[in-house]
């Protein structure tokens, strides 16, 4: 299916106390590595930042569009309204900026089974990965709506477009360890990362 790939890259890095996305993850940044996982699933790549970031590293890609936030922030739903209004694919492929393990064949899968659904997300019991998605256009309206009444939580639009649960022995087939979730937001998080693409952590 023709897709395109939204990836977020607005956070602060509170946490880590430095851009954690230009962190480096064996020989590339934390960025290269999510865009490699999503590069052959996606005729573009759309990376949705903050006003005035930029990222010297990816210029001169044709296939990556870096675009600035619309509603500045508003969090992870307003990075995917924007992401959503700036592609011109129908069916997206949402993730975080920070996610060093996607599944290729997991991230196959989702979109395989996105046709007639509006917002495909990951369940594990009560837990949702909004930010490991396909979102369909039909989501930029209820975001826009949610946004523009200072709502910023993701999972407000299962009230308003048509769901599809990934649970949890789906994900279990192609990813058991469920590293595709795994971000990073701190130090340990990110010297985990470093050991994992080692290969010095079975």
């Amino acid at each position: 299916m023709d897709i395109n790939s939204i990836i977020l890259a607005g956070g602060k890095s509170l946490r880590l106390g430095r851009d954690k996305i230009s962190e480096k993850i064996g020989s590339r940044s934390l960025l290269e590595q999510v865009i490699s996982r999503v590069d052959d699933l996606s005729r573009k790549i759309i990376i949705v930042t903050a006003q005035g970031r930029t990222f010297p590293y990816l210029t001169g890609d044709p296939k990556v569009k870096i675009v600035s936030d619309i509603f500045p922030g508003s969090g992870s739903l307003g990075g995917i309204y924007t992401g959503l209004v700036e592609s011109d694919s129908f069916y997206n492929l949402v993730v975080a900026a920070d996610m060093p393990f996607l599944n290729r064949p997991l991230l196959e899968y989702m979109v395989e089974v996105s046709p007639g659904y509006d917002f495909v997300l990951p369940r594990v019991k009560n837990f949702f990965e909004p930010l490991h998605a396909v979102y369909s256009r039909n989501c930029i309206g209820p975001a826009r709506t949610l946004l523009e009444r200072g709502r910023r939580v993701i999972i407000e639009l299962f009230d308003h477009v048509k769901v599809r649960f990934i649970e949890a022995e789906e994900i279990d087939r192609f990813d058991p360890e469920h590293l595709s979730f795994f971000n990073i937001n701190t130090e340990n998080d990110l010297e985990y990362a470093r050991k994992l693409a080692e290969g010095n952590i079975s």
